[in-house]
């Protein structure tokens, strides 16, 4: 499997070689979409100087610690949208008859991978650390990477249950849209703005306020407000991540077992 990836990367890094003016695009409409959200965030803050305690600054570490955990999901983890296309079309028969683990197989499609939402959000959470004065000591140098990765298992544990989903109903449009809606729309600001309803749903339900809400209060110590919980819990993210992407690959196991095709 280590083999079969190194070769899945080589090829994707041919692939963004080859097509340059692709790779510029995509890279230019990344830097213009997270360039109109902070830009959204500065604005509103302008009219609202402090949401809940939260200042410009503040809110603009919280948008670098998902654009961290976003970033690594979509270099690493994106293509797992793709199975209900695949089931849909019939494709996703091929990977039953292979040697390797399925979700292996669909996560090396290739699909010109970029890693540039990666590389900028690892550029923009510097600055944010550094603009938004949070003190930087072996803690932070330690547990920031882990959080980063345990956040992008959430995205990726969440995308997984979406698209194992699609074995039952084939399509499953609509309720990807949701969650996307859901992590794009409420991650951009503290959960604890939001009624109690929103924060359960967002810690315990689907649990993108550990993304970065909480560890972004930890760091900032800043105490929770939402739901009176002890800001330590923003460490426990690569937990939740792992729990989450274990708990979703179980799902996925049940799914393919259950798995009967679309008879294309």
């Amino acid at each position: 499997m280590l083999a079969a990836y190194r070769q899945y990367w080589r090829l994707e890094f041919l692939t963004m070689i080859e097509y340059r003016s692709n790779f510029f695009m995509w890279a230019g409409f990344s830097i213009v979409y997270h360039g109109t959200a902070i830009a959204a965030l500065w604005v509103t803050l302008r009219q609202f100087p402090s949401m809940n305690g939260w200042d410009f600054r503040q809110m603009a570490f919280l948008y670098g610690l998902w654009m961290l955990a976003n970033g690594i999901n979509y270099a690493f983890f994106f293509s797992v949208m793709n199975v209900p296309e695949f089931v849909r079309e019939g494709r996703f028969d091929r990977f039953l008859v292979r040697p390797l683990d399925t979700l292996f197989q669909t996560l090396t499609v290739p699909n010109q991978t970029s890693i540039d939402g990666m590389v900028l959000a690892i550029a923009y959470f510097i600055v944010a650390t550094r603009f938004s004065g949070v003190h930087v000591d072996a803690v932070f140098i330690l547990m920031v990477p882990l959080i980063a990765v345990g956040g992008a298992l959430i995205d990726f544990g969440i995308s997984l249950a979406v698209a194992t989903a699609s074995f039952w109903f084939i399509r499953v449009d609509t309720l990807t849209w949701m969650v996307q809606s859901l992590e794009q729309d409420f991650t951009r600001y503290p959960i604890s703005i939001y009624t109690r309803g929103v924060r359960l749903l967002l810690t315990f339900i689907v649990p993108f306020a550990f993304m970065n809400y909480f560890p972004a209060a930890y760091f900032l110590h800043k105490a929770d407000t939402g739901l009176a919980l002890s800001a330590s819990v923003g460490l426990l993210t690569p937990l939740v991540g792992l729990v989450w992407f274990c708990a979703a690959y179980a799902f996925w196991r049940v799914g393919i077992n259950h798995y009967q095709g679309t008879g294309s």
